[in-house]
């Protein structure tokens, strides 16, 4: 069962959101089953009450073993687009009917292969889903704006610092957290490059509604890296 944006908000205020996804070619990817409702279980454990994802088998099968709501995306390199997290509306059809209690998607404005604009695209997942809960995946304050005036229920600072125009800093954007925070009437969610509790602490004190975490938690290989980088 859905979640409605208000339950999900009041739950997930002041906290962390868990990432748990695993890509093909990836370690923790396997074939035959998926191995994320063991990450997703371990964040319930610990505290989390939502989770983030990617796929429809992932969404369908942490909703099932887990019962929290469910940040649904997918991942998909489509030719012409610039953007892969739920690039297309066949994507967001698959997510909608994997029961995703809300759609995160690339609302950067970088091209569409389509030729719609970002605005466009949104105007018609509203359209064609009234009722739909957008989590809207930015780089920059300018699209956080847009995305806002577009009706999206949620702005997330993902791909900061993975657009040629964003940022690239070494660590979590907070600059682009706080000034999100003091410019947008939604929530704001945190997310990139948080690899410390105290990181994720100070997102918080800037105002940030939650903060997704992700590498630092789900992802071995990614951490194995991190301390291997760090003693060399």
């Amino acid at each position: 069962m859905k979640k409605s944006l208000q339950e999900i908000l009041e739950a997930t205020k002041g906290s962390i959101i868990v990432s748990c996804q695993a890509l093909p070619g990836e370690p923790m990817y396997c074939e035959e089953m998926s191995l994320m409702p063991f990450f997703a279980d371990a964040a319930k454990r610990a505290g989390s009450k939502c989770i983030r994802t990617s796929s429809i088998r992932d969404v369908v099968e942490i909703k099932k073993s887990t019962g929290l709501p469910v940040i649904g995306l997918v991942k998909r390199v489509v030719e012409g687009y610039a953007s892969y997290i739920t690039p297309t509306m066949e994507e967001v059809d698959q997510l909608v009917e994997a029961d995703s209690d809300i759609i995160a998607l690339d609302c950067t404005m970088r091209e569409r292969g389509d030729g719609t604009t970002i605005n466009e695209f949104i105007a018609q997942i509203k359209e064609k889903y009234p009722d739909i809960i957008l989590m809207a995946d930015i780089s920059t304050l300018e699209e956080g704006v847009n995305a806002e005036k577009c009706g999206v229920d949620l702005v997330g600072t993902t791909l900061s610092g993975y657009t040629d125009y964003s940022p690239l800093v070494d660590g979590p954007d907070f600059a682009l957290v706080e000034n999100l925070v003091k410019t947008l009437s939604i929530p704001v969610i945190a997310e990139g490059k948080v690899h410390y509790p105290d990181q994720a602490k100070k997102m918080l004190e800037l105002g940030a509604h939650a903060v997704v975490v992700g590498g630092a938690i789900t992802r071995p290989l990614e951490i194995a890296e991190r301390f291997y980088r760090k003693i060399k």
